[in-house]
């Protein structure tokens, strides 16, 4: 699948492919209801409509993406809902039978909350200081909207704490395990921060790669 990058919009990067290749592991058919938190590009919901998932719908905070989500999903001929929101909550009324989410998870400097930027280029990867504020809250957000047997997958940095992730699922009632590991060089925004992030210990001086972990958590049928 090609993407041309949108002006202001993420463009699909080694986590987004890690996190499609998972998506394209489970048992997506023509009953299954699919949503893609944080849509970005909308590479994730198209592939899970090529695949004949039977309703996709995507939802990101982004107008722009939201708008290059609906285009090139009608470009493609392809059915995925779209909707402008805050990560779950305009579907909060809804369920799923599979959930994949790639949210902002990079750690940065900030006075603000967790750190996170809210408005500007940065929505799209700032994680706040420990990088969990968006992360924290789908692992409390995402299991009440699983049906049963229904999967949520959920990729983000190891910086952040792949254990963490595991064991906040798990107090929710869901099986979770890392599904995935990739090793990848920094991209240009961890380039960025990596003064900031050796200062703080999350990384070795020198050091530019980051392992990308796949989270998979089921609730039981």
């Amino acid at each position: 699948m090609v993407f041309k990058a949108t002006p202001g919009v993420y463009a699909p990067q080694d986590d987004t492919w890690l996190l499609t290749e998972a998506l394209l592991q489970e048992n997506i058919t023509a009953d299954t209801s699919v949503l893609d938190v944080g849509t970005g590009s909308g590479a994730l919901a198209l592939a899970a409509a090529e695949r004949g998932a039977a309703q996709v719908t995507a939802v990101d905070v982004s107008p722009l993406a939201v708008g290059a989500t609906w285009l090139r999903a009608c470009l493609r001929g392809l059915r995925v809902r779209v909707r402008h929101g805050d990560l779950l909550t305009p579907v909060a009324d809804r369920t799923f039978d599979l959930i994949v989410a790639n949210p902002p998870y990079v750690p940065v400097a900030g006075r603000r909350g967790h750190g996170v930027a809210w408005r500007g280029r940065g929505v799209a990867w700032r994680g706040g200081t420990d990088g969990r504020a968006l992360i924290d809250r789908i692992c409390a957000d995402a299991p009440p909207l699983l049906r049963p047997g229904g999967v949520l997958l959920l990729v983000h940095s190891a910086l952040c704490g792949a254990e963490r992730t595991v064991e906040q699922l798990t107090r929710t009632g869901l099986r979770a395990a890392v599904a995935d590991r990739r090793i990848v060089p920094f991209g240009p925004v961890l380039r960025e921060q990596a003064p900031w992030l050796e200062a703080r210990g999350l990384i070795a001086p020198g050091e530019r790669k980051e392992e990308l972990v796949v989270i998979r958590a089921e609730r039981q049928a």
